[in-house]
């Protein structure tokens, strides 16, 4: 199913990508829209060319050549977007999933299926990415350890080194060239959902793998459900077939929409970094506002610590939505330790900086003046409003 489109260009800047990348071939097929094909199963009068194309898939896991096989094999579709996304992170392939959770599991499983079960990981991760290495849920065994502790961590049997930075919630930076330099030959995935490749692009700096999900920033508008992991194409192939044994795939429609969702990332994460080093800056300032994280590469999550009842805040926004997820256009907040981080040991959570104030905002494209109003308001008793700032309030 291999779409002829060159991933490794990088001649041209990350925005005109961002609006290119996927659909370099519409014009010579007279299309502007890229087009979304919903089959989930093609035609094919000779049955002998379509065994070699199976039996090839499954020694390498590469696209077949020519038409698409079966839905569950890859979609044209899809494929755009996989396209686009390597090219935006820098690397070779990527490989879509129904969700970043079935993007992160084929990830273990393809290390599991070579023998290499362990796992060092550094907290925090995404709440349900945490559960599923403690859980040992797919068979896996993990190490839980700080950056500097990485490479005595390693273990003959370790496969995969996880980090995510900016991390979930607490948006904790991690130097991601020397916990590369310290990972050896064993892959560094990084989970670059917070960041995006906007702001980041981890393979530049080391790591194999780079991990979204793309429910979040690459969709941007609160209506798909996806996964993806960019690589080079050796473990590509691997996720693939591991995509096609599980069945974790991606809809066609929704390959649609995060393709359409990518030509607009630049400019919207941008638009949203604004407005969150905005309200980083007055919520620092805020006597009711305990401590407030904002990392120094900057981007549109704010994490906060009220003096107060967090539960009041959440209950008390009125233009903000109360709600988990993130990277929407609108803006959301939540209180990770009740939601997005329940599912990991309190004590472990707390050891990680998840404390029982803490709330996570994902900063949208609303006027700042609006965003901020509501916050003002969900906070309690007034303070007096800090004068509009330009500083970015790092924490």
């Amino acid at each position: 199913m291999g779409n002829g489109m060159d991933t490794r260009r990088t001649t041209r800047a990350l925005a005109t990508e961002a609006v290119h990348a996927g659909r370099d071939d519409l014009a010579g097929l007279g299309l502007h829209a890229p087009p979304i094909d919903l089959s989930t199963t093609y035609p094919s009068y000779d049955s002998r060319a379509e065994a070699a194309r199976i039996d090839a898939f499954a020694t390498t896991g590469a696209e077949p050549d020519g038409p698409p096989v079966y839905g569950r094999l890859g979609n044209p579709t899809v494929a755009r977007f996989e396209t686009a996304l390597a090219r935006l992170e820098g690397t070779e392939a990527a490989v879509a999933f129904a969700s970043g959770m079935a993007a992160l599991s084929a990830v273990l499983l393809v290390r599991a299926s070579m023998g290499l079960r362990h796992v060092v990981a550094v907290r925090p991760l995404y709440g349900c990415s945490d559960h599923l290495l403690t859980a040992g849920l797919l068979g896996s065994e993990v190490t839980w350890t700080d950056p500097a502790g990485v490479a005595d961590a390693l273990r003959p049997d370790t496969g995969l080194v996880l980090v995510e930075s900016p991390a979930n919630p607490t948006l904790a930076e991690i130097d991601l060239r020397a916990v590369a330099h310290a990972c050896g030959s064993v892959p560094l995935l990084v989970d670059n959902t917070f960041a995006t490749p906007v702001l980041q692009r981890p393979v530049e700096q080391g790591a194999r793998l780079v991990l979204h999900s793309a429910t979040k920033y690459l969709g941007g508008h609160g209506d798909v459900l996806a996964g993806v992991v960019a690589c080079d194409e050796e473990f590509a192939g691997r996720l693939r077939q591991v995509r096609f044994a599980t069945g974790g795939v991606l809809h066609p429609l929704a390959g649609y929409l995060l393709l359409r969702g990518l030509s607009t990332l630049p400019v919207r994460v941008r638009a949203a970094s604004a407005n969150a080093a905005e309200l980083a800056a007055r919520l620092a300032a805020d006597p009711r506002v305990d401590r407030v994280h904002y990392p120094g590469i900057g981007g549109a999550m704010v994490a906060f610590e009220v003096h107060g009842d967090p539960h009041e805040v959440i209950a008390g926004v009125r233009l903000i939505t109360p709600a988990v997820s993130l990277g929407s256009v609108d803006s959301l907040i939540q209180h990770p330790a009740s939601i997005s981080h329940r599912i990991v040991d309190a004590d472990d959570r707390r050891d990680a900086g998840v404390s029982d104030r803490l709330l996570r905002l994902s900063a949208g494209l609303e006027d700042v003046e609006d965003l901020w109003s509501d916050l003002d308001q969900a906070l309690g008793t007034p303070s007096t409003r800090p004068a509009r700032s330009e500083a970015m309030a790092q924490g």
